[in-house]
């Protein structure tokens, strides 16, 4: 079941916390950009507004919200209304294909890899990025998860868990990057991205379906 009542009532103070934590979002962003690169035929897999997938040069999204397609298609973003589990597109229709938080609200994470690889051409890129439950940000996020009505249900992984989760639906690692070495609260501007993973936030891992 889509964890995406959430979105479609409180959108606004989805969109309200981008502008509230311009620095975050924007480190994030940089981060993310750092190894999503440039083709022609990207999704991103949980959409949401748009907010990555545009800046990204993704074109193309899936979301369960239609709160969240609503938003994103003015960012000229195309969108369908779906599941990550159960992705309404042919094998090998995509280049590349991007996740940011959205491993937290699938029902199978390892069912929405599947997926994600099946519409990847060979050699084609993944990138996911999420929150480390091992690191301060995410020890925070999980202390407080009841109080927040997004990650109410949210499930958080540790960088060792998406690495497992992704080499089981057969991607290959290429790299890692991290960002946000502050408390959300005491964000320290916006960040470079840093390699590897273990002392920031926010992890972003580059893998690629064999080729």
């Amino acid at each position: 079941m889509p964890k995406s009542a959430p979105f479609d009532s409180h959108w606004n103070r989805y969109e309200a916390w981008f502008q509230k934590h311009e620095a975050v979002y924007l480190s994030e962003l940089l981060a993310l950009r750092a190894f999503v690169p440039w083709s022609d035929m990207g999704i991103e897999i949980g959409v949401g507004s748009g907010r990555f997938a545009s800046p990204l040069g993704i074109r193309f999204g899936i979301d369960p919200s239609l709160r969240m397609i609503a938003l994103a298609v003015p960012r000229g973003i195309e969108v369908v209304q779906g599941v990550a589990e159960a992705l309404p597109f042919a094998p090998a229709s995509f280049d590349r294909a991007l996740v940011i938080t959205t491993i937290c609200f699938v029902d199978s994470p390892a069912r929405m890899l599947a997926e994600a690889n099946r519409v990847l051409r060979p050699g084609g890129s993944f990138v996911v990025g999420f929150i480390d439950r091992q690191s301060p940000i995410g020890q925070d996020y999980q202390a407080h998860q009841v109080e927040n009505v997004f990650y109410r249900e949210a499930t958080f992984f540790s960088a060792a868990d998406v690495e497992r989760l992704l080499r089981e639906a057969g991607f290959t690692i290429d790299a890692r990057g991290q960002t946000l070495s502050c408390p959300l609260a005491e964000a320290c501007g916006i960040e470079p991205v840093q390699p590897g993973h273990g002392r920031c936030g926010f992890v972003v891992i580059s893998a690629r379906k064999a080729g």
